[in-house]
């Protein structure tokens, strides 16, 4: 799918540092002929990838990327899991000509998704707007998700959630775009720009229904505030908190070692409630 300037220049910032983006093996996920098929899913053609066998865990991509975003966690976790990879609506190879996108259409759409493949429940990891994707398929189908782990993901879209640089420059991004003639490449743009000027609005009363265990991590440097990213693992009744030193948005890219590490032994271990005195361990 093509894009514009301004649509590169956000999935640059927010979702991926491109030069720091280095693929682990010779596989091109996101584009490969073996693993990707299409399903149906909610009026539109979902391109999604699947890899290895075992319990399944599902990778959400942040605004505007795809799956090969996720080309360091993919041969980490095929090892050991079933991998369920796609791209979002009106992303990638999932094409969408509709008028409107949502975070809550693009939650129920992965829910789609795991119902074509008969995915009872599964493991969930996002990134950044698939943080906030992660965070609403457990609110909205909780019995889908065993364990969340989500980077990068905020609630509402202010400076209150978003670095405020970042805040203004999403909605000047915005404004430029939507002063452009209307042609298809600019209607597409726009969809995934009104989500960074204005969405997403979760509540904490939202998060404090999610059932599952979560892992809510942020870069101590983020677009998202740190401060949020706290309050979101405050709002979750069984959640870690883990902020990377010396980090922004791309913890995926370049925490990747130990990101995988420490999402992968989040999965393997029984969550653990630490009270009283335990919080001297």
């Amino acid at each position: 799918m093509k894009i514009s300037k301004a649509l590169f220049t956000t999935m640059v910032l927010l979702t991926f540092v491109a030069v720091t983006y280095a693929q682990t093996d010779t596989i091109k996920y996101g584009d490969n002929e073996k693993a990707g098929k299409y399903v149906k899913v909610r009026g539109f053609n979902m391109y999604y990838e699947t890899y290895g066998t075992g319990q399944p865990v599902l990778f959400i991509h942040g605004n505007g990327g795809s799956i090969n975003n996720f080309g360091n966690q993919i041969p980490y976790f095929s090892k050991n899991y079933k991998v369920i990879v796609a791209d979002s609506r009106s992303q990638g190879k999932s094409f969408d000509d509709g008028d409107s996108l949502s975070y809550e259409m693009m939650a129920d759409d992965l829910n789609g998704l795991l119902d074509a493949l008969h995915v009872d429940s599964c493991y969930v990891v996002g990134w950044s707007d698939g943080g906030i994707n992660g965070l609403l398929l457990a609110i909205r189908h909780p019995g889908k998700v065993k364990k969340l782990a989500v980077t990068g993901a905020n609630l509402w879209p202010d400076s209150t959630a978003v670095d405020p640089f970042i805040a203004r420059w999403a909605m000047n991004e915005y404004n430029m775009v939507k002063e452009k003639p209307l042609t298809p490449s600019v209607k597409h743009d726009l969809k995934l720009l009104r989500l960074l000027a204005f969405e997403p609005h979760i509540t904490t009363a939202q998060l404090n229904k999610i059932s599952c265990p979560a892992l809510v991590i942020g870069g101590d440097h983020d677009v998202i505030r740190p401060e949020h990213t706290m309050l979101i693992a405050q709002s979750i009744p069984e959640s870690y908190l883990w902020i990377l030193p010396n980090s922004g948005h791309s913890t995926p890219i370049v925490y990747k070692d130990l990101f995988n590490a420490t999402v992968s032994d989040f999965f393997n271990k029984a969550y653990r409630i630490i009270e009283g005195f335990r919080r001297f361990n």
